[in-house]
């Protein structure tokens, strides 16, 4: 009877933190095209819900800078931030773009990374989500 109260207890507790963990940058996480033959995105989202824009935006400029992209072009009027990153020794950039808006009495951000053709860019999932995440940090 302990048992069965026990491993109850704890099913219940898997099932009831079960949507929190599908609410994850990672699992927002998806990527089009065919890496090294053609152009590849890569984007992931994620909804802070008691973050306002302006300071989720401020917060993603940060982390972006943070990751060493060049090229920052900021329009927080807009909640847009455009950067490059040229990592392949290539010259060819690869783009991010991070968008920040308003969402309920939060904010969405919105990453978005683009490789050219020919170009491969692993761990991606990890790297967006790092941008994104740092709102909530």
């Amino acid at each position: 009877m302990m048992h069965t109260r026990i491993g109850f207890a704890f099913a219940l507790a898997v099932l009831s933190a079960s949507p929190a963990l599908a609410d994850t940058c990672a699992s927002h996480y998806e990527s089009s095209g065919v890496p090294l033959v053609t152009g590849v995105t890569y984007k992931t989202w994620m909804v802070f819900p008691s973050v306002n824009p302006n300071a989720a935006f401020d917060k993603v400029s940060g982390a972006v800078l943070a990751e060493g992209f060049v090229d920052v072009n900021v329009e927080k009027k807009l909640g847009t931030l455009t950067a490059q990153q040229e990592t392949s020794g290539s010259g060819r950039p690869q783009t991010l773009r991070v968008v920040v808006r308003k969402n309920d009495k939060g904010s969405r951000v919105d990453v978005v990374f683009i490789v050219q053709q020919g170009q491969v860019a692993p761990n991606m999932s990890k790297n967006l989500c790092r941008i994104a995440n740092a709102v909530g940090e």
